[in-house]
C-alpha cells in the first residue's frame, strides 16, 4: 500500500462522495456576542476620542483610533456571519462561508494601518511633546479597560472555532492590553510629570495591535490558499487511509477548509480487484471523521487494473 501526493491518470469508473456538511457554527450565539461587543467598542470608542481630545493625550487618541477600527470590524463581521449563514445556492455551492475569512483579513490590514499611524505621531511627539491632563486620561483608561473585559469576556466565551470571532477578540484583547498601557502612562504622568510616556505607550501599543494583525493575517491567508489546517498532518492522513484494510493506494490527496472549523478532504482511492468499493469508502469516510474530525469528504473509488499475462510465442515464429 502506498501514498502518492500527485495526481495519477485513471478511468472514471467507480467513484464514491460522501459529503457530511457538519461544519456550520454560525449560531446565534455568534451574532448576539459580536452585537454585544460592537455596542461596548462603539460607545466607548467616542468616549475615548473625546477624552484624547480633551486631556490632550496621544494613547488615548490611538486607542480611540484603534477601537474605531475594532468597530469596524465588528460590524463587519456581524455582516459576515449573516452572510455565512445564507443557504448555498447551484452558483455558490458552499454559500457565502468565507465572506466571515475575508471580514478577518480585512481586520488584519485595518490593524496593521492603524499601527503604522501610532508609531508617525508618537515618534512626532517624542521630539515635541504635548501637555497631558493625567488625572482625566486615567480616569477615561479605566473605564475603557472595564468596557474591554465585558466585550472580552462575551466574545471568548462565544468563539470556538470561528476565526472571524476569534479575529473580532483578537482585537477586544489587543484594546485591553492598550487600556493598561494608558493606565501607565497616565500614572507616570501623574507621579513624574515626564510627558513622554504618553508617546512611549503608544509605540507599545502599535506593536501590540501589529502581533495582533499578523496572527489573523497568516491565519486568513492560509483558507483563502486553501492550506491544510493547522495542526493538520497530510501525510499522517494519507498513510492512515492507506492502511484501511482493502486500500492498494491513495494519491491526488487533498486536505483544505472552506471556512475556520470546516475541514474538506478528497482523494483518489484504488482498492483491489473485487473488493467492495461502497463499503470501503464508507470505512474511510468513518475513520477520516472519528480520528481527525474530518466530515466532508469526496473519494473516488476504484478497482485497482488487472493486468493480462502476455502471451508466450513460439521460438521462430
Amino acid at each position: 500500500m502506498s501514498v502518492e501526493p500527485e495526481p495519477e491518470a485513471a478511468q472514471d469508473h467507480g467513484g464514491g462522495e460522501g459529503h457530511s456538511h457538519g461544519a456550520g457554527a454560525y449560531r446565534a450565539a455568534d451574532r448576539r456576542a459580536l452585537l454585544i461587543a460592537a455596542g461596548l467598542t462603539v460607545g466607548f470608542m467616542l468616549v475615548e476620542a473625546v477624552g484624547g481630545v480633551v486631556t490632550g493625550s496621544l494613547a488615548l487618541l490611538a486607542d480611540a483610533g484603534h477601537m474605531l477600527s475594532d468597530s469596524f470590524s465588528l460590524i463587519l463581521a456581524l455582516f459576515a456571519v449573516s452572510l455565512a449563514a445564507r443557504p448555498a445556492t447551484a452558483r455558490r455551492s458552499f454559500g457565502y462561508k468565507r465572506a466571515e475569512i475575508l471580514a478577518a483579513l480585512v481586520n488584519g490590514v485595518l490593524l496593521v494601518v492603524v499601527s503604522v499611524w501610532v508609531v508617525v505621531e508618537a515618534i512626532n511627539r517624542l521630539g515635541d511633546p504635548v501637555e497631558i491632563l493625567g488625572g482625566e486620561m486615567l480616569v477615561v483608561a479605566v473605564i475603557g479597560l472595564a468596557a474591554n473585559l465585558v466585550a472580552a469576556r462575551v466574545l471568548y466565551r462565544a468563539s470556538g472555532e470561528s476565526l472571524n470571532v476569534k479575529a473580532a477578540l483578537r482585537h477586544v484583547l489587543a484594546d485591553i492590553a492598550g487600556s493598561v498601557g494608558v493606565i501607565l502612562a497616565a500614572a507616570i504622568i501623574l507621579t513624574t510629570g515626564w510627558q513622554q510616556a504618553d508617546a512611549i505607550v503608544s509605540i507599545l501599543i502599535s506593536v501590540l495591535i501589529a502581533a495582533s494583525a499578523w496572527s489573523i493575517l497568516s491565519e486568513s491567508v492560509d483558507v483563502l490558499l486553501e492550506s491544510a489546517p493547522r495542526g493538520t498532518d497530510p501525510e499522517e492522513i494519507g498513510l492512515a487511509m492507506a492502511a484501511e484494510t482493502g486500500v492498494d493506494q491513495v494519491h491526488d490527496l487533498h486536505i483544505w477548509q472552506i471556512t475556520s472549523g470546516f475541514p474538506t478532504l478528497s482523494a483518489h482511492v484504488l482498492v483491489g480487484p473485487g473488493a467492495d468499493c461502497h463499503g470501503i469508502r464508507r470505512d474511510l469516510e468513518t475513520m477520516l471523521a472519528e480520528r481527525f474530525s474530518i466530515e466532508h469528504t469526496t473519494l473516488q473509488v476504484e478497482h485497482t487494473a488487472v493486468q493480462q499475462p502476455v502471451p508466450l510465442e513460439a521460438p521462430g515464429t
